[in-house]
């Protein structure tokens, strides 16, 4: 991953956010447990972990479990080494029932650019196959799909 550093300006912004949104869509756990610092700090959803080990067993737990997930990030705010971020991700179980899941980030960079704290919200919509919105090969979104405010969510 790029070494984008703060202070963060718009552009640096949003770089960062799709950038960690391409890594999530990788669904490699170690490819994403690069871009947090060593002694990374992270809320997700009820656990609390702490470091890159903790991360990947975290990912690999998660991505076992939601499967043919699809993440978009989208930028809500920034400041000097801050970043909050919304996102929605639509993965099915293994019996095929659909879910959209939202969810807010806080994010706090060190200098060097490596994430050091995480917090997130997450909540989980049952949905109909139908209904899903999105539909790209597994992997990064095309650079062409619809953000979130275009999709309407």
């Amino acid at each position: 991953m790029n070494n984008l550093t703060p202070p963060f300006t718009l552009e640096t912004a949003i770089q960062k956010t799709r950038m960690a949104e391409d890594s999530w869509n990788s669904r490699d756990p170690q490819r994403v447990s690069l871009v947090y610092s060593e002694d990374c700090y992270w809320r997700n959803r009820s656990e609390f972990i702490t470091g890159r080990q903790e991360i990947v067993s975290l990912l690999t737990r998660k991505w076992a479990k939601e499967l043919d997930y699809r993440l978009i990030k989208e930028l809500w705010s920034f400041t000097d080494n801050r970043i909050a971020v919304r996102f929605a991700y639509e993965w099915r179980d293994d019996s095929g029932n659909w879910f959209r899941s939202y969810g807010n980030e806080n994010w706090e960079f060190a200098d060097d650019g490596l994430m050091q704290r995480r917090f997130a919200s997450i909540n989980d919509m049952p949905i109909k196959e139908e209904e899903r919105k999105f539909h790209w090969p597994l992997g990064t979104r095309p650079a062409d799909h619809p953000s979130l405010s275009e999709l309407g969510l």
